[in-house]
C-alpha cells in the first residue's frame, strides 16, 4: 500500500490501550490501538479493518480530526496515539500519467491463444505469428520472463509450432478469457519490482482485452503489441484497440517495444536485437487497421 503521509511514527509504548475510531469512506470503526503507536500500526490496523475494499494499488492520506479547527488534517510527522482520536484514510484523487517506460527488469511479456486452431480465422494470424516469435526471441535475449497460455488447448490446439516457447516461465491452459488466472498472480508475485506487461496474441476483442483490463485493474502498466495482435475482425480488433487505449494502456508496435527495452546503441544486446528487427514481416496493412 503506498501512502502519501507522515513520516512512521516510532513503536507502542507506556502500556494499555486506546480508542481510536477508523473511518473510511462511508465506514467509522471504533478500535483500538497500543498507546504510543504510531503511524505504521494505523495503516495494519486500517488493512485489517478495510482491507477486502481498500484498492492497494492507490494512494492515500492518513488524516486525524482536529478538534481546534473542526476538521481533519493531514496526520502530523511522528503522531503518536496517546489519547482517544479519530482518524481517516482517504484516497488521492490525482491523476498519474503513464509514461510507458520500460525496463527489462520490470517487465513481463504475456503470450495469449496464439493456437494452432485460430490460424484459418484471425485476420493475419501468420503476420502475428511471426511477430510473436520475434517478441519471445527479444525476451530471452533479455531475460525477461514470459508467460504463455492456451485457450482450452484440448479442443483448440497448442500453440503454433513457429512460436518457440522453451524458457518461458508458465504455459498455462484456461477457459478463461482473461490471462489473470491464480497461478499468473502467483508468478508475477514472485517476480520483484514488475511494473509493466507487454501483451499479445488473439482475440485482441476478447481475451486481450480483458486481461488488459484486469492487469490495469492490478495497478500494473499494459502495453499491447498491435502487430502482434488480432481477431477474426477487423472491425472488433479496432474499436477494442480504441477503448483500451482510452482506458490509459499503451498501444505499440514490437519495434519501439525492443528498441525501447535495449534503449541505447551500447547496450551489449542491441546487435543481436537489431538483427530481429530487421528480419521484419513484410507490411499486412495490420498497423492501417489500429
Amino acid at each position: 500500500l503506498k501512502m502519501a503521509a507522515a513520516e512512521p511514527g516510532a513503536g507502542p509504548g507506556g502500556g494499555g490501550s486506546v480508542p481510536v475510531l477508523f473511518c473510511f469512506s462511508v465506514f467509522a470503526r471504533p478500535s483500538s490501538v497500543p498507546h504510543g503507536a504510531g503511524y505504521e500500526l494505523l495503516i495494519q490496523k486500517f488493512l485489517s479493518l478495510y482491507g477486502d475494499q481498500i484498492d492497494m494499488h492507490r494512494k492515500f492520506v492518513v488524516q486525524l480530526f482536529a478538534e481546534e479547527w473542526s476538521q481533519y488534517i493531514d496526520l502530523p510527522k511522528g503522531f503518536l496515539v496517546n489519547e482517544r482520536c479519530k482518524v481517516r484514510l482517504v484516497p488521492l484523487q490525482i491523476q498519474m500519467t503513464t509514461l510507458g517506460n520500460l525496463t527489462p527488469s520490470s517487465t513481463v511479456f504475456f503470450c495469449c491463444d496464439m493456437q494452432e486452431r485460430f490460424r484459418p480465422a484471425i485476420k493475419y494470424f501468420g503476420d502475428i505469428i511471426s511477430v510473436g516469435q520475434r517478441l519471445l526471441q527479444g525476451a530471452r535475449l533479455l531475460g525477461i520472463p514470459v508467460i504463455v497460455t492456451e485457450q482450452y488447448p484440448k479442443g483448440l490446439g497448442s500453440t503454433v509450432q513457429e512460436i518457440d516457447l522453451t524458457g518461458a516461465k508458465l504455459v498455462l491452459p484456461k477457459t478463461k478469457f482473461s490471462m489473470v488466472l491464480p497461478e499468473v498472480e502467483a508468478a508475477l508475485a514472485e517476480i520483484p519490482g514488475v511494473r509493466s506487461i507487454v501483451l499479445f496474441g488473439v482475440e485482441t476483442h476478447v481475451c486481450i482485452q480483458q486481461t488488459a483490463l484486469e492487469l490495469i485493474g492490478r495497478g500494473l502498466e499494459v502495453h499491447i503489441v498491435a502487430d502482434a495482435t488480432s481477431s477474426r475482425s477487423m472491425m472488433d480488433r479496432m474499436f477494442a484497440l480504441e477503448r483500451l487505449a482510452r482506458t490509459g494502456i499503451i498501444v505499440t508496435t514490437s519495434e519501439a517495444i525492443l528498441l525501447q527495452l535495449v534503449a541505447d546503441k551500447e547496450h551489449p544486446k542491441f546487435k543481436e536485437i537489431q538483427n530481429l528487427i530487421k528480419a521484419s514481416a513484410p507490411e499486412s496493412g495490420l498497423l492501417s487497421k489500429v
